[in-house]
């Protein structure tokens, strides 16, 4: 992997991240593909959308199709047909998720799998194992992610286990045509993000990701805790702020100097009718727009606008049709990655303040005007 800097503005980058799979431009939005598909959007509805990396979740793609299947097809890359780098989450995330199902030690994790309630056991060794079988260009460490509301005693406890995971995980990483990402963690206070952040930049890692943040905090929390964390960051490499899909969040944190970003949020909103538009968010389910001939956003260039109308994928998507939800997937992928196209271009031209407080303030003034029905 390499890394280049193109262009500062502030705080906010440019970059270009060259891959085994691909040239990346950064800043830039990942839309995830937990399965090794992105849901309602296969290979070339994504590419053509404008997706540059896509990220896979090494945990899912363990306990299902499992690392035999994966192995015997010499990769994630071949087996899913995905010819655009990957990035593979550690499964780290889960220990959030699924904490229901899963007990925590200092030297791993034990998952009751959710799928078929097999036990598995996965150690920082083991999730490496995993991920270098599965190939991707970018490799995460086990970490262990938090949710609000932790004291300082249990988050520092929990740092301690994430800096150690770390640690081992580099010490067992072998495979030279992949990239391993450390994970700063620290939860919700100051003084533990300072220490984590240092701790894992002191280590040779190829990336750095924020991790820990947008779990259920409020925004606000989101921001004091980045402003915290990015002036630690090593300007020399790749930022990858994790879980982050709402376009406000999106662009302070590339103001902040974030350069690689992943949700959820864009596609299973959109699986229910939720799309982004120039004015704020709409619920395309709603029966005001039953009779709307206009596109999803007016000022969208993607091929759902310029082609279909609101009423149109209303009906879809009041009637539970699967095209309804490709087209609604489609643009909200589309636009968060215009959006991510729009800033590296006011980067490269030094007006990204100006382009981010125009941008939010249409948002701000169509709170008013959305229709949530």
């Amino acid at each position: 992997m390499q890394f280049e800097l193109l262009k500062v503005d502030n705080a906010a980058r440019v970059g270009k991240l060259v891959l085994p799979h691909g040239v990346v431009e950064t800043p830039v939005f990942m839309p995830v593909g937990t399965n090794g598909a992105v849901k309602m959007c296969p290979r070339e509805c994504a590419k053509r959308a404008g997706t540059q990396i896509v990220l896979a979740n090494a945990f899912h793609l363990y306990i299902r199709p499992g690392l035999d299947v994966i192995k015997s097809f010499g990769g994630l890359h071949n087996f899913s047909s995905w010819d655009i780098p990957i990035l593979t989450d550690s499964g780290g995330y889960q220990i959030f998720s699924l904490s229901k199902h899963v007990k925590v030690d200092n030297d791993g994790v034990t998952f009751k799998a959710p799928l078929d309630g097999t036990i598995h056991r996965f150690t920082p060794e083991k999730v490496v194992e995993i991920q270098e079988v599965i190939g991707s260009d970018i490799a995460m460490v086990l970490d262990e992610c938090l949710a609000p509301g932790n004291d300082m005693k249990e988050t520092e406890t929990s740092l301690k286990r994430t800096s150690d995971w770390a640690k081992r995980a580099l010490e067992f990483h072998t495979r030279k045509d992949q990239a391993l990402f450390g994970i700063t963690q620290g939860g919700f206070f100051k003084e533990t993000r300072v220490i984590s952040t240092n701790e894992i930049t002191s280590m040779p890692f190829e990336g750095f990701a924020i991790g820990g943040l947008s779990v259920g905090e409020d925004l606000e929390t989101t921001l004091k805790m980045l402003d915290v964390v990015m002036p630690l960051m090593p300007a020399n490499k790749p930022r990858y702020l994790m879980g982050v899909g709402d376009p406000k969040l999106m662009l302070e944190a590339v103001e902040r100097g974030v350069d690689m970003m992943d949700c959820v949020l864009p596609t299973r909103m959109a699986r229910h009718g939720a799309v982004y538009t120039s004015r704020g968010k709409i619920n395309i389910r709603a029966s005001a727009y039953a009779f709307d001939k206009s596109p999803l956003d007016p000022e969208c260039k993607c091929e759902v606008c310029q082609n279909y109308s609101r009423g149109y994928i209303h009906h879809l998507i009041k009637r539970g049709e699967s095209t309804g939800m490709i087209l609604a997937t489609y643009h909200n992928m589309y636009f968060l990655h215009e959006l991510m196209r729009n800033s590296r271009n006011a980067i490269r031209e030094g007006n990204f303040s100006s382009f981010k407080r125009d941008f939010l303030k249409h948002l701000d003034e169509s709170e008013k005007h959305v229709i949530v029905e």
